[in-house]
């Protein structure tokens, strides 16, 4: 079996909401939007220079909560960003790990976490 990606995906309650966090605050592009017709819960997919994940308003698709580890390169450069646009509901500080690595989670609106770390020299 040869793999290519693997595409997380993250439930989500409100599209407004989704697209402040993951779209202005953390810089992901909107790749494209589902709909199975007017009034219907929202599939989209969203992704950011090697990342891609789907966020879906439908029930049963996945459980909030979850979580992902991405492993990003000049995480202090990615923190100031974070920190510069002020957003409201996020102030994530950097930990540095028993094993060696340093680590900034953001929650998202809906209790799913994405930790951003990186490696140590």
């Amino acid at each position: 079996m040869n793999t290519n990606s693997v595409i997380p995906i993250f439930r989500i309650f409100d599209e407004h909401i989704a697209k402040e966090f993951y779209l202005e605050y953390l810089d992901f592009s909107l790749d494209w939007e589902h709909r199975y017709g007017n009034d219907f819960p929202l599939y989209m997919q969203i992704s950011s220079h090697l990342l891609t994940l789907h966020l879906t308003e439908h029930y049963g698709d996945c459980s909030p909560g979850s979580a992902i580890r991405i492993s990003i390169s000049d995480l202090e450069d990615f923190h100031r960003t974070l920190l510069s646009k002020n957003y409201k509901y996020s102030r994530p500080g950097i930990e540095t790990t028993e094993w060696d690595t340093k680590e900034v989670c953001v929650i998202d609106p809906f209790g799913n976490k994405l930790t951003f770390f990186e490696e140590q020299d």
